[in-house]
Parts: C-alpha cells; structure tokens; sequence
C-alpha cells in the first residue's frame, strides 16, 4: 500500500508530495492502519475494483498488489478499504484484531 501510495504521487506533479502513516488503537481493540497520499485520487467509479486481481489503473500495473494485501488481511480477520481524501489523494486504511497476549 505504501509502494502504491508513493507511485500515485507523481513525480511531476507541482506542490509538495506528502505520505502519511497513521496507527491507532480502535474502541474495539483492534489496531488501525492508514496510508494516505496527496496524490491524484483514484476515479470514484473504481473504488471497490482496486482490490480486484489483474485490475489496474496504472499502464504498467499487473493489478495484484491491492489484491493480495485484501488478502492477507482477511486471512488475519481484518478490514480494508479505499476512500478518497478529503481535497485530493487516497486513504487506503485497514483493521486488524489486536493481539492479547502481553510480554512478560
């Protein structure tokens, strides 16, 4: 997500490029993670389908990438998903349960 983030921030764009990664501990107990750029944003209308294997936006894109990061955080239980940022950008933000288990 992180690798998608910073090649949607294009490095032609003018004005600052910024990337941010923010983790918080949910009301539920689980661990929150968003990875939100000032790129362009993705189109709306492909929200839902960036998750899906071989879609892509990108012409050089295999369209896996998101796919298998749904993936592996289903596997864990977990939640993610894509919305477009308030001004401009994409925040693609996941769930996943926190362990209980302390260190002794």
């Amino acid at each position: 997500m992180i690798i998608n983030a910073t090649k949607a921030m294009s490095p032609h764009a003018a004005g600052a490029r910024d990337l941010l990664i923010r983790t918080v501990k949910t009301k539920l107990g689980s661990v929150l993670v968003a990875v939100c750029d000032s790129g362009p944003g993705v189109d709306p209308e492909n929200l839902e389908r960036i998750f899906d294997a071989f879609f892509t936006a990108k012409a050089d894109g295999l369209g896996m990438g998101l796919s298998i990061c749904r993936a592996i955080i289903l596997a864990h239980a977990g939640r993610l998903s894509a919305t477009r940022g308030a001004a401009q950008g994409t925040i693609m933000q996941f769930t996943l349960p926190a362990g209980t288990d302390s260190a002794s």
